[in-house]
């Protein structure tokens, strides 16, 4: 065992992670509430977790627990082996028609960790968390990996993100993310596992960000754009703060013939404008994505862009804010990668129980952890097709 020492009286180590799932669901967040809160369970409760003893791990056994489990004992790496099996959201229905889901991958720092880190700038040097892969309609974690302390986030993000992209089960989704990764070998990886994309593209790749800029806003002397295929949809709402934002996506397959990328079937420009504090506000985007006219109209296109923030408003924020990740300061070994993948279990076993009012669960849970017990418990369902 990897663990040594440290935990002879349990069965096996699922007990003391199922422990802190259950405790996790019942708004207790930190090591030492996790403890605590098993400490105070009785006797049947304990069992049904497996604790037929009735003894329950202490603060710092879970924290050494926690410091030496193998992330690298399965191809799913980051992932404590007795958890992917049960935890993982194997539930989720997996589509058939192409480009039915969309999958944002988006890494992030826990700030918590920041006073055990030396060395590097305060920003470049903040240890990341993990890095997961997130459905949009689901609003699950498909899985994750953690990302090495490195000089620039953005280089360690990538070295990480092929692995990543390895364990999604691609047909029928599509990969949403920023600039960052509109990368040939990343494109065509998922292409090759039988996926789409959808991406930004910045100063990172300067020719094909011309090449689009020159196809939808030619230079004044050139005159109007025009487009011998033009394809358009706009939405308008309200929220975050915001006066009514206005998108509006063009597409277009006019540069398909020209451009050497894998997979390219059209270009877009997505240009927003709102009013913010008063203020009138403008911004103007351009994109990729291998989605032929047909699976991404501009209508598909602009639900699919809108649906990657997805992975900040109900995965990032929510571990921050309301389960207190940013907060956290367990920063040795495997500790941050399995507790951040504990806080994604815990998500995905109220996601796909149709929950979505998550800090309201979590204080019903914490006066009676009956109900969260046997969400954790409960045999995971067959994945469906959708």
């Amino acid at each position: 065992s990897p663990l040594g020492p440290y935990v002879p009286h349990f069965i096996s180590i699922e007990q003391p992670l199922s422990l802190a799932v259950a405790a996790i669901l019942a708004n207790h967040l930190s090591e030492l509430a996790i403890a605590q809160w098993g400490a105070r369970q009785p006797g049947e409760r304990l069992r049904a977790l497996g604790f037929l003893d009735g003894r329950t791990p202490c603060q710092s056994t879970l924290q050494r627990l926690f410091c030496k489990v193998d992330g690298q004992a399965t191809p799913a790496r980051g992932y404590p082996e007795a958890l992917s099996a049960h935890f993982a959201p194997v539930a989720v229905p997996l589509p058939v028609l192409a480009g039915s889901q969309g999958v944002a991958i988006d890494g992030t720092a826990q700030r918590g960790r920041l006073p055990f880190q030396t060395g590097g700038s305060p920003v470049h040097a903040t240890p990341a968390r993990g890095y997961p892969a997130f459905c949009h309609e689901h609003g699950v974690v498909l899985a994750q990996e953690p990302i090495e302390r490195g000089e620039e986030k953005s280089e360690a993000e990538l070295t990480v993100a092929s692995a990543l992209l390895a364990r999604v089960t691609w047909p029928g989704r599509v990969l949403t993310g920023d600039a960052l990764f509109c990368q040939r070998k990343l494109c065509a990886q998922v292409l090759a596992a039988g996926g789409d994309y959808l991406l930004l593209v910045k100063e990172n790749q300067p020719t094909l960000l011309a090449d689009l800029a020159l196809l939808f806003d030619p230079p004044a002397a050139l005159g109007p754009a025009a487009l011998a295929d033009r394809r358009e949809a706009s939405t308008r709402d309200r929220g975050h703060g915001r006066q009514e934002e206005v998108r509006r996506l063009v597409a277009s397959t006019d540069l398909t013939a020209y451009l050497d990328w894998p997979g390219l079937a059209q270009g877009f420009r997505l240009e927003r404008t709102w009013r913010e504090r008063g203020k009138a506000k403008h911004a103007l985007l351009y994109g990729i994505t291998s989605l032929s006219p047909e699976t991404g109209p501009p209508e598909r296109l602009l639900a699919l862009k809108h649906g990657h923030w997805a992975i900040e408003n109900q995965l990032h924020r929510v571990k921050d804010v309301t389960l207190g990740e940013d907060r956290g300061t367990l920063h040795a070994g495997q500790g941050p990668t399995v507790m951040a993948f504990l806080r994604d279990a815990a998500l995905s076993l109220l996601r796909r129980a149709g929950i979505h009012q998550i800090t309201a669960r979590l204080r019903e849970h914490a006066q009676d952890p009956t109900p969260a017990v046997a969400r954790v418990i409960a045999p995971p369902p067959a994945a469906t097709r959708a």
